[in-house]
């Protein structure tokens, strides 16, 4: 599974709109809103490139009020979550 990163700049009267609009699109598994230079992290999932590419160019970068997205792949993940599942087998509170 490959995992792009998207970073999206929105009309500012228009985020809540533009994240609901994104968390609709079949790949994108979670979208967050963030302070600071960029207005929302989109988390994209797909098997193929070809897939990420899809979603982020003709899906995502077309819906209303998005003015500019930035695409990061993701090449090796460490999650705390991850290393949680795996010590926790067998264990009971």
């Amino acid at each position: 599974m490959i995992t792009a990163i998207v970073f999206v700049h929105a009309e500012t009267a228009r985020i809540p709109e533009v994240a609901s609009a994104i968390a609709e699109i079949d790949g994108v598994s979670e979208v967050y809103s963030v302070t600071g230079t960029i207005d929302l992290i989109v988390l994209v999932r797909a098997r193929h490139n070809e897939q990420i590419a899809d979603i982020v160019s003709d899906r995502l970068n077309k819906v209303p009020g998005v003015t500019e997205t930035e695409t990061h792949i993701a090449f090796r993940a460490q999650s705390k979550h991850d290393l949680e599942a795996a010590f926790s087998i067998g264990y009971e509170d």
